[in-house]
């Protein structure tokens, strides 16, 4: 049986989550994301939304972006070029398809955790680039649709006002000029500098 607060709200830890998806990117940056305890400070995120020709929802519901439509403040989980999960964030308002990708963290809590799933690497590493923040929290395609105000999910509001860096986001091909990357401004995790 669902809980009676069902469903979450759309303002979690300071973030709306009904905003535009390039709102929640920016938003996102400094609050804490954990998985069962597992976790770090957001230094990077990218903004996808339907009417974007780079997301995922561009062309419309289906079986693997579903979740994209669904309500905001749950996962969008998907495995990039079928090796690696990826978090996406949903946000905007149910049917519109729009998320936001967590490119990178700050590990500060369960390094240890972290360091079995992803090897002995070092911090900076554990969690740089969007691939390595799904191992490193151990997100698999179970995590789809989840509501972030429920366990295993916790986010943190971010503790002191944060500087963002913007710019073009990476690894895409279609619509790759815009400046939907955000980062920590200086943050030493992101996956790649801000220029």
């Amino acid at each position: 049986m669902r809980d009676p607060a069902w469903p979450p709200p759309a303002v979690l830890s300071g973030v709306d989550f009904n905003a535009p998806s390039i709102e929640v990117a920016r938003a996102l940056i400094g609050v804490g994301l954990f998985v069962d305890g597992v976790g770090g400070r957001i230094v990077e995120t990218e903004a996808y939304d339907e009417d974007d020709p780079a997301s995922h929802s561009h062309r419309g519901p289906s079986t693997r972006n579903g979740a994209m439509f669904g309500p905001p403040a749950h996962t969008y989980v998907y495995r990039s070029y079928g090796i690696h999960w990826c978090l996406n964030l949903v946000c905007r308002e149910a049917g519109h398809g729009a998320g936001v990708l967590i490119r990178a963290i700050e590990p500060t809590a369960g390094l240890a955790v972290m360091r079995q799933r992803r090897g002995d690497v070092g911090d900076r590493q554990l969690c740089a680039g969007p691939g390595r923040v799904a191992q490193a929290l151990g997100i698999t395609g179970d995590h789809g649709a989840l509501p972030l105000d429920h366990p295993p999910f916790e986010l943190r509001a971010a503790d002191t006002p944060c500087e963002v860096a913007c710019g073009v986001r990476i690894g895409i091909s279609k619509a790759a000029e815009q400046p939907w990357r955000f980062g920590l401004a200086g943050s030493r995790f992101v996956s790649r500098p801000f220029r």
